[in-house]
């Protein structure tokens, strides 16, 4: 029987093994470069999704996305739209129907794409929608991952600048993994859903002082 929670306890997250994207990576700073690696996503049948953008600490207007990372079970695709901006493969791989793609928090990276250019958004699968036909209450990447794998998705690299002039490995594998994460919640939580042997636990999270 597998135990999901209904939230899980952050103070848990801190004993969880780190988990890291193992595959290819592959950062992507031109149209042509997106060309290729656009074609061979979109022979894929599952891609995870997310975007980084480089942090603003002071109050006024949100940066543009820098960057649009694109993963399969083993490969990573980083295009960095600061570069390049939302080119015309871009747009053919985001609209596409005959892919699945998997993303969390979707309409806020969707709304921030769509500054830099008009594009449909077809074919996306939103994990926070998902997730909650199981009765799991939590939004995040990090608690949803330590829930179904018990692995921790450490977000030391979050806040860094994703406007770099190159990014550093660290970043490299932190964005790669927060998109694999995204494949790897769906693929799980469809086989939990077909075997249909899972429990959900109602621990309430603990509430800090």
């Amino acid at each position: 029987m597998i135990r999901l929670y209904k939230k899980y306890d952050k103070t848990r997250l801190a004993e969880l093994p780190r988990v890291l994207f193992e595959g290819r990576i592959f950062v992507i700073q031109s149209e042509s470069e997106a060309e290729k690696a656009v074609d061979y996503l979109l022979t894929q049948s599952l891609l995870g999704f997310d975007t980084e953008t480089r942090p603003t600490f002071r109050p006024g207007p949100m940066n543009h996305v820098a960057l649009l990372q694109v993963a399969t079970e083993d490969t990573c695709f980083l295009f960095r739209l600061n570069r390049m901006g939302l080119t015309p493969s871009l747009v053919r791989l985001l609209s596409d129907k005959g892919v699945k793609k998997v993303a969390l928090s979707w309409r806020d990276d969707t709304n921030q794409l769509k500054r830099l250019g008009d594009v449909d958004m077809e074919g996306f699968i939103e994990l926070q929608n998902y997730v909650s036909s199981f009765g799991i209450e939590d939004k995040s990447l990090q608690k949803l991952y330590a829930n179904v794998f018990e692995e921790r998705i450490s977000k030391g690299q979050q806040l860094t600048n994703w406007e770099a002039d190159a990014l550093t490995e660290a970043q490299k594998l932190y964005a790669a993994t927060d998109a694999w994460a995204c494949l790897k919640l769906y693929e799980r939580f469809e086989e939990i859903k077909k075997d249909n042997n899972w429990e959900l636990i109602e621990d309430e999270e603990p509430i800090s002082e």
